[in-house]
């Protein structure tokens, strides 16, 4: 009989005892019955449809060997009731159900129906659901493995295992047991990490996550989503952080490729049973020491191996500032509580360490939740020590404590006389080195110029190598990982996927440090991608304004070229401004704001960045909308460069949007920065009227906006343009200020159009506008706009390129 076996059935030998006195026969035959059942149920590791778990059923499903087994428990510490896996040597729970969904253990069953689903149901809530496959399937079988692993897998005919659907490892708790991994499943996008109890005696889930870094190649600890310990690199199999008494035995595996990013460990423990668990305050501990103290790790702390210090610390604390648990008679007099049953220790110790008049706390419930913070500083007025009183935390300052008094005075002149020598030094090595730097700084700014300018016009047969070589030797970019990148967008999911554009997909990811960001995917097909991602590499990372959209980096590997860009999380304009729901959203204060916007990241491309900027392909769906409804200009993958000194360019491939073009850019290719200002006027006309130019017809004649907008302008009806969804909410003035300087953008001739400078305080000073609007441009009201071309020819509004030769752009 094993000690499992005792286990399990001793409540009902307690419950037979009972009956011997007065039901000898009773007592035999429950004893038969178990001795027969325990026989049975030993080689019954598995259940198979139709088959059910009940918490009254004992002995219960148990592995193979069994070195585990699964039964419906109250775990050591919680009031509450769980699908627990044991581990049968040491009777410690490895993995339980749902934290958030505690069973009533009375009425509590496991089951697999011949569907295929698998449940627990209860009177208490409703039925947690651990799998349920799309459409029916049969032959499926839920077994404990003797590793502790609980798998439901389908089976072929012949018994052999045909996939698994489910299994107990993808959803760790608090304790990793070995062969259990940590870390990304791509294909399924999974995240494999550990979750600390909330406290000792609550198993919901806690402040503390123990994850694996892949990017890194190691393991953090994480209190609140912020990293506050990690474990240094992986190298010949130990971890920098983690001590060698804690790794004597372990066998590390770490897996990287497109399928997962995983860490798991094995161990040469004859009985196999060694395993980690993570403590609600942050120890990472197996039965015999540590493996990492992030409990150690707040404030000032990075001496503590792997501890990251604190980003905000208050003035108050100083160096050496730590929480030491002491045992002993607290006074009450200046404590105040917080009753908040969501804190645990490690939110009591943040608050306490933020507050600069606390000096300590203790939990405030006996489950661990809440906090008495303590406001005192004279120790033997306000505590005593004695090893029968109860635990709380004091902070001191170990430096302060261990520092000897004393100190002979030549040693503290000699330290004064050794730290103004050092200063003098430092001070002449400062001098050196930021004249030298003077030296520099112009050769440097005027190398950069030109570095940029040449990597703007690569012709179209050059290939990336040399252009691979250059981001290496750095150009302020960070070049992330194939692996991060596919991490961070769920291996290019369709749930991902924000839109797709003429360079490629362009997909949702969030980082491993928590930032969102919008990955710029190079389809492999697009022959034109591979210039658009040099020209915007060399282009916008040198690009710094409010108004212009932020590149992280990319990723060059292999075939594969990625731009990684702050997220936008409103998208763009023209999601809202050509929609009849969603353009009520933006009301003319938020219009104006957007017009202002754009404009300010116009003027510092033409003007104040250290190269003069041509965008060419300003238009609706370019301009991107922040968390506030702020513009910021995107999508630089056709902008051109020039010295600040040269105005003008021409080239034989036209590449833009029509209905945005200017006639001497679509008709000629000759493009300067009033090709900008004449798109940016087309812009303002569609901000104000909510249409499309290239869409916008009247009941007796066809007609663009802006010939529709210079009709009405005639009639001195300019205000019609408005769009009707904004009602009565608007400033007059700043409308038909807006429609003037739109049609003032859009003239035939570029010189007669103004500068963005010009634009900008006509925009905001209505007195500024001292010129009145010409026939504008591309006006189709009566007569076609120019014989040269046809108005079938300017139906599209996709991202075109027009070319009658292999000629590369040129000045």
């Amino acid at each position: 009989m094993t000690l499992l076996q005792v286990f399990l059935v001793f409540p009902y030998l307690k419950y037979a005892i009972k009956l011997k006195q007065g039901k000898p026969l009773a007592f035999v035959y429950l004893w038969l019955w178990w001795s027969t059942c325990a026989h049975v149920n030993a080689a019954n590791n598995s259940l198979r449809p139709g088959d059910t778990l009940h918490h009254t059923e004992k002995p219960t499903l148990y592995s193979k060997n069994a070195k585990y087994y699964l039964i419906f428990s109250r775990t050591t510490s919680d009031e509450n009731n769980y699908l627990v896996i044991c581990n049968a040597n040491k009777d410690a729970e490895v993995w339980m159900s749902d934290t958030t969904q505690p069973v009533d253990l009375d009425s509590a069953v496991l089951s697999l129906n011949h569907s295929g689903v698998l449940k627990i149901e209860s009177q208490r809530g409703k039925p947690i659901i651990l799998y349920s496959p799309p459409h029916p399937i049969n032959n499926t079988v839920a077994t404990l493995l003797d590793t502790g692993n609980f798998v439901l897998q389908q089976l072929h005919p012949n018994g052999s295992t045909m996939s698994v659907l489910w299994q107990s490892f993808d959803y760790p708790c608090d304790t990793l047991v070995p062969t259990m991994k940590l870390g990304f499943n791509h294909k399924t996008g999974h995240h494999w990490f550990l979750v600390s109890w909330f406290t000792k005696s609550l198993a919901t889930p806690g402040a503390f996550s123990l994850e694996w870094e892949p990017m890194a190649q190691e393991l953090i600890i994480k209190r609140r989503g912020k990293v506050c310990w990690r474990s240094g690199k992986l190298r010949n199999n130990r971890f920098e952080h983690i001590s060698e008494d804690a790794q004597r035995t372990l066998r590390y595996t770490v897996v990287s490729n497109s399928n997962e990013d995983s860490f798991s460990f094995t161990t040469t423990n004859e009985d196999g049973t060694l395993w980690w668990w993570l403590t609600d305050m942050g120890e990472l501990a197996n039965d015999k020491v540590y493996v990492a103290r992030a409990d150690m790790c707040f404030g000032y702390n990075n001496s503590d191996g792997g501890c990251q210090r604190w980003e905000d610390i208050p003035k108050c604390r100083n160096r050496g500032d730590v929480f030491r648990i002491k045992t002993g008679y607290v006074s009450y007099q200046n404590a105040t509580s917080e009753q908040n049953t969501s804190y645990g220790y490690s939110d009591c110790e943040a608050s306490c360490w933020s507050n600069c008049t606390c000096a300590g706390f203790r939990k405030f419930y006996r489950n661990g939740t809440g906090c008495y913070f303590f406001h005192w500083i004279n120790s033997s007025e306000n505590y005593a020590l004695d090893s029968n009183g109860e635990n709380f935390y004091l902070l001191e300052n170990i430096l302060t404590r261990d520092q000897h008094k004393g100190t002979k005075k030549w040693t503290w002149i000699g330290a004064v006389i050794a730290t103004a020598v050092a200063i003098i030094c430092l001070l002449i090595m400062c001098l050196a080195i930021k004249k030298r730097k003077y030296m520099l700084q112009g050769k440097k700014s005027k190398g950069m110029v030109m570095k940029m300018l040449r990597l703007a016009t690569c012709n179209r047969s050059s290939g990336m190598e040399d252009f691979e070589i250059d981001l290496k030797k750095g150009n302020n970019l960070k070049v992330f990982k194939y692996t991060s990148v596919m991490m961070a967008t769920h291996g290019f999911s369709s749930e991902n996927k924000l839109g797709q554009g003429g360079y490629g997909p362009v997909y949702k990811g969030i980082l491993t440090t928590g930032q969102e960001v919008a990955v710029k995917r190079l389809s492999k097909t697009s022959r034109q991608g591979i210039l658009e991602f040099k020209n915007e590499l060399t282009l916008i990372c040198e690009l710094q304004h409010m108004n212009l959209v932020q590149l992280l980096g990319c990723c060059i590997e292999k075939e594969e070229r990625i731009l990684i860009y702050e997220y936008m999380p409103n998208k763009s304009l023209d999601f809202y401004l050509f929609d009849r729901t969603r353009s009520k959203l933006l009301n003319w204060k938020k219009r104006f704001n957007i017009i202002e916007g754009i404009s300010q990241g116009l003027l510092y491309l033409h003007k104040y960045s250290r190269l003069k900027v041509i965008h060419r392909d300003l238009k609706t769906s370019n301009i991107l909308l922040d968390e506030n409804m702020n513009a910021k200009i995107s999508d630089f993958g056709i902008a051109r460069m020039f010295t600040q000194q040269e105005s003008v360019s021409n080239t034989n491939r036209i590449v833009g949007t029509y209905g945005y073009m200017s006639p001497e850019y679509a008709m000629e290719g000759v493009f300067s920065t009033k090709s900008d200002v004449y798109s940016f006027g087309v812009l303002l006309l569609e901000i104000v009227s909510g249409r499309r130019n290239n869409s916008f017809y009247d009941d007796d004649h066809p007609s663009n906006l802006i010939g529709h907008a210079w009709e009405l302008w005639n009639d001195g009806l300019c205000l019609q343009l408005l769009d009707a969804s904004l009602n009565e909410s608007f400033e007059h003035d700043e409308v038909q200020r807006c429609i003037h300087v739109g049609l003032l953008c859009v003239e035939q001739s570029a010189n007669d159009r103004p500068t963005m400078s010009d634009i900008i305080t006509m925009l905001t000073n209505k007195s500024a506008i001292v010129s009145l609007p010409q026939r504008p441009a591309f006006y189709v009201g009566g007569e076609i706009f120019d014989e040269k071309s046809s108005s079938k020819e300017l139906c599209t509004t996709s991202t075109i390129e027009v070319t009658t030769s292999m000629k590369v752009e040129s000045n």
